[in-house]
């Protein structure tokens, strides 16, 4: 009993901890904004927000890069040291915008390491270690004698099982060698981010894989691997499908748009289920705050019940996690597979 009730202490400091840095020192005394809270923390970012005490913010700067639409320039600052003419434009999420002499308002080339490059980096890195760790545990072993265990188990596993349950399978053994480098890529790419994005505290918290941008650029990566090496057949069943005449009118418009439904598809499951869970999330944070302006009574009683809420959440986001990524291969898997279908003559 003693251990549970460490436990559920253990949980509400948790809590209150993540709280605090959902905050982010925004509540003021006319009420708390939960929905300006929630959007601050699901957009990008140019500086990494750590902990906010009595208005007072610690973060992380990052290096602007901008190039002036105006007289061609760059320019390398801060957030804290953004010269004129350039200022965060609010109404579009903070972004960095440009005045013009003629007093309108530009968005300039932008090359910034935001909060979400530097999260991938951060992934990146993380791979790079683990993949790395493993292949010289490989190489100072015999591998046909000694069968890995503990982590390094659970990477080959967790290989090999996306290796052969989802590429050769649906692939097809004759195809699916050289897409299986860029599905296992994909796959590790999107559960590492996900899970480090569940950390409430640097080097965790950003919100990557619940960015539309990041979700398109991995859609367009599958759509370039479908169209750019599907074999003549893929081809011929999209332009002219073996349908009677007056059907290819009706067909080949339908075909020609599943071209670009399908990584669509992709690009909004994945953005969509992320960043529900993060809004999902910092929504329960807010609660607690929420419950205490309306009394003692009401605060114990929501902060018991948003605690509860989070680990459960959190657990949740866990499996959602794993859950995506699996899904995401696998439907870029099936995608590259349905273009290498063979023809058989009836």
């Amino acid at each position: 009993m003693k251990r549970i009730k460490s436990i559920m202490l253990l949980a509400l400091m948790l809590v209150s901890v993540v709280s605090v840095q959902a905050n982010g020192g925004e509540q003021k005394e006319e009420g708390l904004n939960i929905s300006g809270i929630v959007l601050e923390h699901l957009s990008d970012a140019y500086e990494w927000h750590i902990a906010s005490y009595e208005g007072s913010h610690l973060s992380i700067p990052l290096p602007i890069i901008v190039r002036s639409e105006q007289t061609g320039e760059w320019t390398f600052c801060t957030a804290h040291s953004l010269p004129e003419p350039y200022y965060f434009d609010e109404e579009h999420h903070g972004k960095i915008y440009e005045k013009m002499s003629d007093r309108t308002a530009v968005r300039p080339l932008d090359l910034s390491i935001t909060k979400s490059v530097a999260q991938i980096w951060i992934v990146v890195a993380i791979l790079l270690a683990i993949f790395l760790s493993c292949a010289k545990w490989y190489k100072k072993r015999d591998c046909k004698s000694e069968a890995p265990r503990g982590f390094v188990g659970a990477v080959e596993m967790l290989t090999m099982t996306i290796h052969d349950d989802l590429c050769k399978s649906c692939i097809g053994e004759k195809h699916y060698k050289p897409y299986a480098p860029y599905l296992l890529t994909v796959f590790y790419f999107i559960l590492t981010t996900n899970l480090v994005g569940l950390l409430p505290i640097f080097p965790g918290g950003a919100n990557v894989t619940g960015n539309i941008n990041i979700t398109m650029f991995l859609a367009l990566c599958t759509m370039l691997a479908i169209n750019v090496f599907a074999n003549a057949h893929y081809w011929k069943e999209i332009l002219w499908p073996e349908v009677p005449g007056p059907l290819k009118l009706l067909m080949i418009p339908i075909e020609i748009f599943g071209v670009f439904t399908k990584p669509f598809a992709l690009m909004i499951r994945l953005f969509a289920n992320m960043m529900a869970g993060h809004a999902v999330i910092l929504s329960f944070t807010c609660v607690i705050f929420l419950g205490w302006s309306m009394g003692a009574a009401y605060g114990l009683g929501l902060n018991i019940f948003s605690a509860l809420m989070l680990l459960f959440m959190n657990c949740l986001e866990v499996l959602v996690a794993f859950v995506q990524a699996y899904v995401f291969t696998l439907l870029s898997a099936v995608f590259i597979g349905l273009a290498h279908v063979e023809h058989h003559e009836a």
